[in-house]
């Protein structure tokens, strides 16, 4: 008897151990052709860990887009979006976050002619790579001399126009949305919980997105990127959750042109909106944020009907 007890308890533990051994997460090479330029480019796309072992589930998606300095061919130079976001928390740092991760990467439009140094100085060796044991060490957050101060008024007729990028994500709408598509088509994915975020150029981005494509985000994080008070309305109507960051002592997109947008939401009626500005921070609130664990927790209170 003793010795039936005893092989029931291995089997039991044995059990729960291969139970907790769930399956590795995984980083796709996901080709396309871009409408663009009708040429061939890819996209990263993160499976979290488990996602092998329930092939019944429908996993939330987290649509990142990347700021100026990390586009790109899509093909040998697609690793630059590897360097900021949720994909670098994920896969880099290996953090466990339970996200169907889209990482697409922005054609140059020219911007390698524009003299631009963190373009053009750029090398491969600011790719961060996957270590086989143990975690590279983080970047720190960016330090400034320059004072905190309080928020200054500024008039909506002060505000910067509504005037899409010649060189932005908005000539990427095309592309962005067949991706979604899909990745809702040939994955275990959740069409009622797709979040898009973005940092600096790819926050601009961010809100225009989701002011045309509003059926589509439960709910976006724009960060350090601007959205006028013109792109709002569509946002408002969907009842999208929105939490924009902003950073105190960013002298590019300043914490002041974020007020006529986010009181405009509020205004129509969008009940879900944040705005998180970190006082101590420049342009690299990214750092910060997509470190943190509350914009994930926070996606995941967000479903459409």
């Amino acid at each position: 008897m003793k010795r039936k007890i005893y092989f029931l308890l291995v089997l039991w533990v044995v059990s729960a151990c291969e139970q907790k051994e769930r399956a590795v997460e995984e980083l796709l090479r996901v080709p396309y052709i871009s409408t663009v330029d009708d040429l061939e480019r890819d996209f990263f796309l993160y499976l979290p860990k488990g996602y092998a072992d329930e092939p019944e589930k429908e996993w939330p998606v987290i649509m990142f887009l990347h700021g100026n300095g990390e586009r790109g061919n899509g093909k040998d130079e697609l690793g630059y979006t590897l360097i900021h976001g949720p994909l670098y928390e994920a896969w880099i740092q290996k953090r466990d976050i339970p996200f169907i991760i889209i990482v697409p990467q922005k054609h140059m439009f020219g911007t390698d002619t524009l003299g631009i140094s963190y373009i053009d100085n750029r090398t491969t060796d600011w790719i961060p790579v996957r270590l086989a044991e143990g975690v590279p060490e983080r970047p720190k957050e960016g330090l400034s001399d320059q004072l905190m101060k309080g928020v200054v008024d500024m008039p909506v007729d002060s505000f910067p126009p509504n005037t899409a990028s010649l060189r932005g994500w908005n000539n990427c709408e095309q592309d962005l949305m067949n991706i979604i598509k899909s990745v809702l088509t040939d994955y275990h994915a959740d069409a009622k919980r797709v979040y898009l975020t973005g940092l600096s150029s790819g926050g601009y981005g961010t809100w225009y997105m989701a002011s045309k494509h509003p059926e589509t985000f439960a709910a976006i994080s724009p960060l350090v990127g601007v959205g006028h008070p013109d792109m709002m309305a569509p946002i408002a109507e969907h009842q999208i959750g929105v939490w924009a960051f902003a950073g105190g002592k960013d002298n590019g997109a300043r914490k002041e042109y974020f007020y006529a947008g986010m009181n405009r939401l509020q205004e129509l009626g969008d009940s879900s909106v944040r705005f998180t500005v970190h006082e101590d921070m420049g342009h690299d609130v990214w750092t910060r944020v997509y470190g943190g664990n509350d914009i994930y927790d926070w996606f995941l209170g967000f479903s459409k009907e």
